[in-house]
């Protein structure tokens, strides 16, 4: 089949659709992979890490506490924190054990309880979060939460991101060159709160997603690095493009959409700091309160690479 060139390409309004980045031609933009670690509590032995794909993360909303906002981080670190699972066969544990038994004797596998934790293994172009609003009451019978979950335009993913635990060996020539697969806020791949994150000399961290006032965000739809000149610039920075709400209950309702509107003609990669609100074939301006104001049932994030990241991921795609 003879590949469809950009001209060919067209929309319902017969006008020519923006360009799509050589990036995006070269992978799915919504593709990630998520990063299972299993560690044995008894002998702290780490199972090989597992990785899961996934198109778009479905988190949670846990309980909020009393007098507290609930955030989006809240929802990503409930969606990350650790369990106990119990009844495991540890191989090691096993092996530890028959070394210690006489005359080579068979013995049973033994099972210890694991902590099993997920993060964010690969982290795709375009990052689509469900925020999961279907509970159960104790009659068994399905309720919509209603809770309302603070985001920003800007959303930062470097302390949910796994990296490979580094070697002391190895750790000088990582930091002299650094890659995105080192994120901070991780301790041996274990993601932390921003709170209890190790922060470089002289450096603070930047604001929890969702946690602050959108007054720092710039009103260009620029992330405001030079209002925090003390802080080192996350890697994994994504910004908001669309929020999709549900009005209704769990039987019946209708979805609407904020999307950001589209770049003038003149300027196709430009990107519009004007907000629409969209119900079927209705469509009007929103303004930026109103979109952070909803109660969102999806989040569409873009990230957003710098110019040397942006450089070298067109110098792939060209490969």
């Amino acid at each position: 089949q003879p590949e469809i060139t950009q001209k060919q390409i067209s929309c319902r309004t017969r006008g020519p659709l923006p360009p799509v980045s050589n990036h995006w031609k070269s992978q799915h933009p919504f593709h990630g992979r998520l990063t299972s670690n299993m560690v044995c509590k008894h002998c702290e032995h780490q199972s090989p890490v597992r990785y899961d794909t996934f198109d778009s993360l479905s988190l949670s909303i846990p309980a909020a506490l009393w007098g507290r906002p609930m955030t989006l981080d809240h929802c990503l670190h409930h969606f990350i924190s650790s369990e106990s699972v119990k009844d495991v066969v540890c191989d090691n544990c096993t092996k530890i054990q028959a070394e210690g038994t006489l005359n080579g004797q068979s013995i049973e596998n033994q099972r210890t309880t694991f902590v099993k934790q997920l993060k964010l293994g690969k982290l795709p172009q375009c990052l689509c979060i469900h925020l999961q609003r279907l509970s159960w009451s104790n009659q068994g019978t399905p309720l919509k939460r209603h809770e309302h979950v603070q985001f920003n335009e800007f959303l930062i993913m470097d302390i949910y991101k796994y990296h490979v635990p580094v070697h002391k060996s190895s750790q000088n020539e990582l930091n002299q060159k650094p890659s995105e697969e080192t994120a901070p806020g991780t301790t041996d791949g274990i993601a932390v709160k921003p709170s209890e994150a190790e922060q470089s000399p002289g450096t603070k961290p930047l604001f929890m997603n969702g946690a602050r006032s959108s007054s720092l965000l710039m009103s260009s739809g620029t992330f405001p690095l030079t209002a925090f000149p003390e802080c080192s610039p996350p890697v994994y920075l994504y910004r908001l493009m669309a929020v999709v709400v549900h009005h209704g209950d769990m039987h019946s309702g209708h979805f609407v959409t904020y999307r950001r509107s589209p770049a003038p003609p003149k300027s196709p990669l430009s990107l519009s700091s004007q907000w629409l609100w969209v119900s079927d074939d209705t469509v009007r301006r929103a303004s930026w309160q109103e979109v952070l104001s909803s109660s969102a049932y999806l989040l569409f994030y873009e990230r957003v690479h710098s110019r040397a990241q942006h450089q070298s991921s067109e110098l792939r795609a060209k490969e």
